[in-house]
């Protein structure tokens, strides 16, 4: 029986003390926890009916591994605006040089050609407004001038200055108005260019192209027939068309104003 008493009394005396020892324990956890933190905060596993601690340098002994397990930022790369441009062959710059060489060429010619096309049909134009001129001179007596006595030589002559739709005018108004007209009144008509007391005759041109001129003339038609008692003079202002055909300057049109 005494020994009994005495085992028991170690026995108490064990278990006192294992709890003294878990007391002890939880309070250096505690205290742990407030002086490291979060990142060093304890954490009691119950294994085989003790009570033990997971001190925290473990935990930030697996810190590094985390760290090399993450993968590495990759290094940026620079602008291609930073980057030093790589310089061109040089046969690809003499080629590009080349190519902009001849198209200054080209673009040369093409505007010397239009700059001298333009000058030689300023030329030609020139040498219309001459010719034309010329010929609408000569032209003007003979298309308003007629006599009674020999009609159709005075038209025949007319018509030699008169080209395209004109002539069918002419031969319409001078067989059905003017050949009975100047039969029955004995009708003689005079025209010339009126001519200033000095200076050329009064006739301009008013525009010209290579091929076609218009010219202004001023008149002077003297009048003679039964229905008049003496001469009579009109002063008209008449507007003459003359193309260009292969027989020379013919006249086109005529207008009186």
């Amino acid at each position: 029986m005494a020994k009994l008493s005495v085992r028991g009394s170690a026995g108490s005396g064990t278990t006192r003390s294992r709890s003294s020892f878990a007391a002890a324990a939880r309070a250096a956890a505690k205290r742990a926890e407030k002086a490291h933190g979060p990142a060093a905060e304890e954490e009691a596993v119950p294994s085989s009916g003790r009570t033990g601690l997971i001190d925290a340098p473990e935990a930030e002994a697996e810190t590094p591994a985390k760290a090399a397990a993450e993968p590495k930022p990759k290094p940026k790369l620079k602008p291609e605006s930073d980057q030093k441009a790589k310089p061109r062959p040089t046969w690809l710059r003499s080629g590009l040089i080349s190519a902009v060489l001849a198209v200054l060429v080209v673009a040369g010619l093409a505007a010397t050609a239009v700059l001298g096309w333009d000058y030689r049909d300023a030329e030609r134009a020139n040498e219309a407004r001459t010719e034309a001129l010329a010929a609408a001179r000569k032209a003007a007596p003979a298309i308003l001038s007629y006599d009674y006595r020999h009609l159709d030589r005075d038209f025949a002559a007319a018509r030699s200055h008169i080209t395209g739709a004109f002539q069918d005018k002419y031969r319409k108004t001078t067989s059905t108005v003017v050949a009975p007209t100047a039969k029955r009144y004995h009708g003689v008509v005079k025209a010339t260019v009126a001519k200033p007391a000095s200076g050329d005759e009064a006739a301009s041109v008013v525009s010209a192209s290579p091929d076609k001129v218009v010219v202004l003339l001023f008149m002077n038609q003297v009048t003679n027939s039964t229905q008049v008692s003496g001469p009579r003079l009109d002063l008209n202002r008449v507007r003459m068309t003359l193309q260009r055909t292969s027989d020379g300057w013919k006249v086109s049109a005529v207008d009186a104003l």
